[in-house]
Formats: structure tokens, sequence, C-alpha cells
């Protein structure tokens, strides 16, 4: 069975007598072979634009025009090139282009608190025991950890899941090892901006002693990760692919901004989410499975850290007013650049947040303007995402919600549904199992189909 991992620590010898390169336990042959198919076929890659927060659905793509003020909130629809469709007023660059995206307006869950909604999106998992301070962390793997780990190492050192800026940080490796973690990249929008770690093989720095310095750091703050029963296992995959990272020009090239053109960048927009979006496109260009953007904040400046938009917190127009602009922008380049590549097919763009937010707006006064903030509180029950690329059937909204935006009313999608669809897409067959630390055999997908509509 894919996954299998040993419940005890391997001693040195042992482990060199397995044969085994130890990135998703790959023997030998397996690495050779996988090398031999990477040059004739080009895998598949998803990127995340994950809004952590929970955004509004009624204020993003599902809004409801018709309802009582208290509802309705203050925003307004525009429509789309696609008869019917109609999405937020914010969001004019999408609306022109409605033909090449869709949205599924029907997801919903039970969890309420953030950290568990993450979890239960990201992972398929519904956390055992609720944690209404979002303080929780995952017991099992995200997607992207899973894909790291069924795909193994890629031929030319690629990192095969990597967070733009930071990976989500509720989410853990658990019994794939910490190998599988996200790479994080820092903010690309940052001026000469250089990822981290990878001096040696950009040329940026060719110090020895300082790239040691760095690895040996590095290393210090994984082992604080380690499990005391995988820690030999992790610690030499961790050391093989960090050398094999700082080594690999082609790594260095995906990373190297500096080499698009400068109207390109402009064209995604010079925040942090349209150079996110940028980078995340040249990292599935190279071959990266997983692409994970911090969609929390456009810019170091920006008050709204997140999509957490309680009255006490935030003023919904003025704070969408912000964000939405720039999201817009750098979602309809992004698609626009794929299209433009041939990547179009190969690649699955997906932004959601973990849960959406309540029908009724409340208020509350804020700090930041002489006007009562208006907000939204956390709401699992009905929440949208945009879905685009991939090879799926696009220009459509998949389900419906009642007319206050509180329940699936048609085609109800469940987080398990999205990601069913998503190893799909990876060609990763979720009904498999990995063994985790206690020998238990743990589905990938307990449950969930892809989603019908789009396929």
């Amino acid at each position: 069975m894919n996954g299998m991992f040993c419940r005890g620590p391997l001693r040195r010898r042992e482990f060199l007598r397995a044969g085994v390169l130890a990135l998703g336990g790959l023997s030998l042959e397996d690495v050779l072979r996988r090398r031999a198919t990477a040059q004739t076929t080009r895998e598949t890659s998803v990127i995340l634009f994950w809004m952590w927060g929970g955004p509004s659905q009624l204020e993003t793509y599902d809004l409801k025009p018709q309802a009582p003020v208290e509802y309705r909130g203050p925003l307004r629809p525009i429509a789309t090139n696609v008869p019917g469709l109609e999405i937020c007023e914010y969001f004019p660059l999408q609306a022109a282009m409605a033909d090449r995206f869709s949205i599924v307006r029907s997801l919903h869950h039970e969890m309420s608190a953030h950290n568990d909604g993450s979890i239960e999106v990201l992972t398929g998992k519904t956390p055992r025991v609720p944690d209404p301070t979002s303080q929780a962390r995952s017991e099992h793997p995200d997607f992207g950890m899973i894909a790291s780990h069924v795909r193994g190492p890629h031929p030319e050192g690629l990192p095969r899941y990597v967070g733009v800026q930071r990976q989500p940080f509720m989410t853990q490796p658990a019994y794939l090892g910490v190998a599988h973690k996200a790479f994080e990249t820092g903010d690309p929008s940052a001026a000469d901006y250089a990822p981290r770690n990878l001096t040696l093989a950009s040329g940026l720095d060719n110090t020895r002693l300082e790239v040691r310095r760095e690895l040996a750091g590095q290393f210090d703050r994984f082992r604080r990760d380690l499990d005391l029963r995988g820690s030999l296992t992790g610690m030499e995959i961790f050391r093989s692919a960090a050398f094999q990272m700082l080594t690999s020009q082609k790594v260095a090239r995906a990373f190297d901004l500096s080499t698009e053109d400068p109207r390109l960048k402009e064209r995604y927009g010079r925040h942090r989410w349209g150079q996110s979006c940028l980078l995340a496109r040249r990292l599935a260009e190279a071959g990266v499975a997983v692409i994970n953007i911090d969609a929390t904040a456009p810019n170091d400046t920006t008050k709204h850290f997140s999509w957490d938009d309680h009255a006490s917190a935030f003023h919904l127009d003025y704070a969408q007013r912000e964000r939405l602009p720039q999201m817009d922008q750098a979602l309809s380049a992004l698609l626009l650049d794929l299209e433009a590549r041939g990547l179009d097919r190969d690649v699955l763009v997906i932004a959601c947040g973990e849960f959406g937010r309540t029908p009724r707006v409340t208020y509350a006064p804020t700090n930041f303007s002489n006007q009562p903030g208006v907000g939204r509180d956390h709401w699992p029950q009905a929440f949208s995402a945009f879905v685009a690329g991939g090879g799926l059937r696009m220009g459509q909204v998949v389900g419906a919600t009642t007319a206050r935006a509180e329940y699936p009313i048609a085609d109800p999608v469940t987080p398990q549904d999205l990601l069913a669809t998503v190893y799909r897409h990876l060609g990763i067959d979720a009904q498999q199992s990995i063994v985790d630390f206690s020998g238990r055999p743990v589905p990938i997908l307990p449950d969930g189909r892809p989603i019908s509509a789009l396929i």
C-alpha cells in the first residue's frame, strides 16, 4: 500500500539497507521511472487562492439584491458575459471573462471556528473535537502535503508543495513527515525579492559558510516539529530535499520573478496578491503540484489582515473596496496568462476560504471611520468558491442558496466533494489509504465525489 511508514525509528544501517530514498518511500527504480515519465508528460497543478478568515458570499459571488437591506449588505451585483450570472461590483475584470470560470455557491459544512473550518476544507477530515477558540491544529495532512507524498520527489529538485508567502498555519504533515510541509516563499512583491534558502542555486550569495548557517538554522526549526518515532526518516528527507533545492538551477529559475516582462507584472498588479499569482503561475509551469497563495492581506499597509469581517473590526464596504479590486486584477491576469501559455487545462485555480458569513449583517462602532462598522459573523452553512481551468466546464453556477444565502437549496457541495475534484485533477486516487504512526490505514478522503456539474 502506498505510503506505509515504519512505526519505530530506523537505525542508519537499516535505513540504507532498505534502499529507500525517503521522499514518499520511493525506491531508486521508482524515481528513475518517474524521471523518465516527467520528460514526456507535464504533471497537473492546483493553485489555491486561500482566503483565510471566511470571505462573505454576499459580498463576492452570491449577492442577494432582492433580500431585505439587513441581509443584502452594502454592495451591488453587476452582470457578467455569462447570461444570468452576476458577481460583485468590485469584480469588473472577472465579469468580462466569466465564461472562463465557474462559481460553486452551495458549499457547506458544520465547523464554525476558523481553524476547524480550515482543517475541514484543506484536509477533508472533520475535527474530532471542535475548538471554538481557533487554536486547533490538524491531525491529518492537507491536500498539498498529500500531493507531495503521492508524487514523490521532483526529478529536478522542485518542491511539490509551495506556500506563497506562507503555508496554512493550522495544517500539519502529521504521519507523512516534515518533508512534506510546504516550502514558504516569503512576500514576492518585496523589493529585490528572492526566496529564502535558495541563494546557492540562484547565485545571489555563494558564501558557503552563510549557506551552512542558514541550513543549520532551518534544520533546527524543523527538528522541533519532528515526532520522536519519525525523527531519523524525517531528517534524512529534509537534508536531501534541502540540498537538492539549493543546487538546482531549475528551482532558482522558477522563483526568479526578475525575468518577467514588467508589463506582465503590471497586469497582475504590483501588490502582494498580484505578484503572488504571478509567482504561482511560474511554479505551476515549472512543475510544482500545489501552490497555496496566502490571500490574507493584499499589501503591507492594509487594515484588513484577513477576511474575518466582524462589524467590530471592519466596515464591509471599506474592507472590500480595498481587497476585491486587487483580487480581481490578480485572478483575471492569472487566468489569461495560463490560457496564453496553453496551461489552462493543466492548472486548476480555486479561490475560497474556510466558510462564509452570516446572512444578516451586524453593526458596531469601529476605530477607523466615523460610521458604524457593518459586518457579518461566521457561517459555514453556505459559502462560495471560484473555480477555473483544469479542463473543467466553465461559465456556469453550481448550486444555489436560499433567497438570503442561508443554506443550499440545490446541488449541495461539501468540502470533500471539492477536494475529490482537486484530487481527480492531480491524478491522485482519493480512495487509497496512508498508514499512520499507529499502523492504522487512513483514507486520503473519507468521502466525497468530484463535482459532477464541473466534469
